[in-house]
């Protein structure tokens, strides 16, 4: 596959054109994933309000009684309409990873990481909290952090 980029001044969002011989489901696979990436915000809620919230606050996003939320750095939590999954998509895979079934942490917002327990390891957030990588991630996680 070819990678071309123009720089066009004056455009204020990019953009993309894929062109291609034939339209297939992989195609149309990838434009949605491209589409669908992180643009710096998620619609975030707080009783019946709603609010943007920028990506590069948040700590972390989590799954708790059937609902998903996230907390900012100053520790405020909203709540979610997404899955997990979803926003596993949705996020940068190189900031935002997953750290156990029910949890993904912001990887620039970890402030301090506890090797000593045995198999697993307790991140220190900005937000003041902690949480721990399951053991099931650990390798992911040291290798997300070049440990």
């Amino acid at each position: 596959m070819e990678v071309d980029i123009r720089v066009v001044p004056g455009r204020e969002v990019p953009g993309l054109v894929l062109e291609v011989p034939a339209l297939t489901p992989q195609i149309e696979a990838l434009a949605q994933r491209l589409s669908a990436l992180d643009d710096g915000t998620l619609p975030g809620f707080q009783e019946d309000r709603a609010f943007l919230l920028e990506t590069a606050r948040l700590t972390c996003l989590y799954a708790q009684d059937k609902g998903v939320y996230t907390r900012r750095e100053d520790g405020e939590v909203f709540s979610l309409r997404f899955r997990l999954y979803e926003l596993e998509e949705r996020l940068d895979a190189h900031t935002f990873v997953r750290i156990s079934h029910s949890e993904i942490v912001n990887l620039k917002k970890v402030t301090a990481l506890d090797l000593k327990l045995s198999g697993t390891i307790r991140m220190s957030l900005a937000d003041g909290s902690e949480c721990y990588v399951s053991r099931r991630y650990v390798k992911k996680i040291k290798e997300a952090l070049k440990l």
